[in-house]
């Protein structure tokens, strides 16, 4: 018997009331296992699933952790930004450049139906689903944005990097999320996904540096290790550029 997840989570004890379960589910810090966040009320669960409350985290995702270190240092205020978040997902990304003062951010994914509620509801978030970003040009938006940000998987960024590229105004920001495990090829990633050889990722990293400076003219501000791990336990790194001209 499935059960609507406002319902399930009072039924386990987690919450005092169906009314407070909403408003936890609304907010993003509710939980089906580690990874999948809630994102309504109304979702339908199997009586036994295990909810968690993630009360510690402010943004509709953990993935907000991965760009969290890049922007405090870097872009804190985000005051009057038009942004790009390519790969957005459940909106970690999104949120936090909402939460840090972006006027519009274009959430676009190449899936549906993955945006969190609270930021589809939000005038400042335009979600694009099904969309493929790789295949982007000037015509997909209205204007050029401050700042691109990315997270991808199963493809290399610098498949896509060249077409957002021609979103991104010149001396605007883009924060890349590299990930070894979809970047190496395929005799370097071990059973199970992982990329366990430090020069491995090294190495990727630094492909993609180049591949940014000279075919894209960004400058590599920093490479920044996540400080949460991808899916199976992946070590991944948020890329700083700025982008010339």
């Amino acid at each position: 018997m499935k059960i609507r997840a406002d319902i399930l989570l009072a039924e386990q004890g987690l919450c005092e009331s169906r009314e407070q379960a909403k408003k936890l589910i609304l907010a993003g810090k509710v939980r089906a296992g580690p990874d999948r966040v809630i994102q309504k009320a109304s979702e339908l669960f199997e009586s036994k699933t295990v909810l968690i409350i993630e009360e510690s985290c402010p943004y509709v995702s953990r993935g907000a952790y991965k760009l969290l270190p890049a922007v405090e240092k870097y872009l804190p205020d985000m005051k009057g930004l038009t942004c790009l978040d390519v790969g957005a997902s459940t909106g970690g990304f999104t949120d936090l450049m909402i939460q840090r003062g972006a006027v519009k951010v274009y959430a676009v994914d190449v899936g549906t139906a993955q945006l969190h509620q609270k930021l589809r509801d939000d005038p400042r978030v335009i979600s694009r689903e099904s969309v493929n970003a790789r295949y982007l040009d000037e015509t997909f938006l209205p204007a050029q944005v401050d700042v691109m940000t990315m997270d991808i998987s199963f493809i290399s960024v610098m498949k896509v990097l060249p077409a957002t590229n021609k979103l991104l105004k010149p001396g605007g920001w883009a924060f890349v999320l590299v990930k070894p495990q979809f970047e190496a090829g395929r005799k370097d990633v071990a059973k199970g996904g992982v990329v366990r050889d430090e020069k491995v990722r090294a190495r990727c990293v630094e492909e993609i540096a180049d591949f940014a400076e000279k075919e894209l003219s960004y400058s590599v501000v920093e490479v920044i290790p996540s400080p949460i791990l991808g899916p199976k336990g992946n070590q991944e790194f948020m890329a700083v550029f700025k982008k010339s001209f």
